[in-house]
């Protein structure tokens, strides 16, 4: 399973906003590998640089100083709706001739109804330079009536469904913007006498930031000369917060829900060593996601936590292809087991989740193959059974084997000896908040909003392969 995109902004008259950016989209490098950018804005124009790569590869000194202005976005790319191509990358940038001349913008989720909308806005003359959802977004918003940036939100976002946490950027403000059920994070911090924004509290620690607070879901926040103003966009009946935020993408030192990620991942540890004990010898977690919850499993079950599998944390982050016999290798190019701490040992592997089922098998036959005498794979997550369509590139309902399987099926088609799931409740009760508050639709195929239930990433892909 990939991560969904990281998006940054900042506004701060006087800054280095450029590098602000930079070291914040650095921080958020875990939400997406495919591509980095950043534009920046000093009250008459807006500059952009964007590249595919990881953010480290895309800038330099150089870069960054042709990059001025007091307000700047940034954004890390995984693809959700459009291919991994260099047109796909973001902020994207867009102009009119209307109220807002000029306007970047960067995007984390996916739309549901990005075809239509793009179909729409195609028949009024507008033509794509990508083929991403964010591009519809920003197109969205720039054609929309209104005689400023907020009356023009507020008319795109009524129109458009599904998930989205926005940076918008104009010559001289910054908007974020988060969905109204609020399935992906975004907060709002102060740093160098501005603001800044970002999906993940982690990036604003980086930089020094307070934390202010999380943007509620269907909140809008302008930021400007006049300071920060709050305006509601949109409400929904129900929240929306993606639980996969708690058990895998947001990295263990983020704060969302007003919840700390790392001590909640050792609940789930905790909880599943109470719901599915086995008599071992050893508790391992899968690095880097699920090892707070193998000390959880640890703790809790008072079966000894070690260290068996090292994560190459580089491997699958780069863009040159391994030849043909590294590829056959598999997961031993991205972890090396131990096989003096394995051998002979009867494991418990805690892992974040199973997905489509092919790689945990290839992760049981290395820690077999380096002595281990048993495998009891426990698994953060409850069976995931039907297909994300909010930011989230998992699979298809096909794809998904515990959609095809059942528990003792999935355990033999893996080969592990057993295997136990997180409750949904278990699930619930480790993170400690509201139930209602998640969007547990890959569980339980009850989403937040209808969905096309076999939608397909490319399906706006155009002559732009071709041309």
């Amino acid at each position: 399973m990939r991560e969904s995109c990281g998006i940054f902004g900042v506004y701060a008259h006087g800054a280095e906003v450029a590098r602000l950016a930079f070291f914040g989209i650095y921080a958020l490098q875990h939400r997406g590998q495919e591509s980095s950018g950043i534009a920046t804005a000093d009250g008459k124009r807006i500059r952009l640089h964007a590249d595919m790569g990881l953010v480290a590869q895309v800038f330099n000194e150089a870069t960054l100083d042709r990059l001025i202005g007091y307000i700047a976005i940034g954004h890390n790319r995984y693809s959700t709706t459009g291919s991994s191509r260099i047109f796909n990358a973001q902020p994207i940038l867009v102009s009119d001739s209307s109220a807002v001349r000029n306007l970047a913008l960067a995007h984390n989720g996916n739309i549901v109804n990005a075809s239509y909308l793009r179909r729409e806005l195609e028949e009024k003359g507008y033509s794509f330079t990508s083929s991403s959802d964010s591009e519809v977004i920003a197109r969205l918003i720039i054609s929309s009536p209104g005689k400023d940036l907020i009356e023009k939100l507020k008319y795109a976002t009524s129109r458009i469904q599904g998930a989205y946490s926005l940076v918008i950027m104009t010559n001289d403000q910054l908007v974020g913007v988060r969905d109204p059920f609020g399935v992906r994070p975004l907060s709002l911090g102060s740093v160098d006498g501005g603001w800044v924004l970002a999906s993940e509290t982690c990036a604003l620690d980086h930089l020094g930031a307070e934390v202010i607070r999380e943007i509620e879901p269907g909140e809008a926040v302008l930021i400007d000369e006049t300071g920060v103003n709050s305006l509601r966009i949109g409400k929904a009946d129900r929240g929306g917060l993606c639980i996969f935020e708690f058990i895998y993408f947001a990295r263990h030192d983020s704060v969302i829900g007003g919840q700390r990620l790392y001590p909640k991942r050792q609940a789930m540890g905790i909880q599943l060593a109470r719901e599915h004990p086995v008599e071992a010898d050893l508790v391992i977690g899968v690095p880097d996601s699920a090892t707070a919850a193998g000390i959880g499993y640890s703790f809790a079950s008072g079966i000894t936590y070690s260290e068996g599998l090292l994560k190459n944390r580089y491997v699958g982050r780069t863009f040159i292809e391994p030849e043909q016999r590294l590829r056959d290798l598999g997961v031993k190019l991205k972890f090396n087991p131990m096989p003096e701490v394995l051998s002979g040992k009867r494991l418990v592997v805690v892992d974040d989740s199973i997905v489509r089922g092919t790689t945990t098998p290839q992760v049981i036959n290395l820690l077999r193959k380096s002595g281990a005498s048993e495998v009891h794979l426990r698994i953060c997550a409850p069976p995931i059974r039907y297909p994300c369509f909010f930011g989230v590139d998992m699979a298809t309902r096909r794809e998904l084997i515990a959609a095809q399987k059942t528990v003792p099926e999935i355990a033999e088609a893996i080969g592990a000896d057993t295997l136990g799931y997180l409750s949904i409740d278990g699930l619930i009760q480790s993170v400690g908040l509201p139930r209602e508050k998640f969007c547990l639709a890959c569980f339980t195929g009850d989403y937040p909003v209808p969905v096309q239930l076999e939608m397909d990433k490319l399906e706006m892909e155009t002559v732009l392969d071709t041309g």
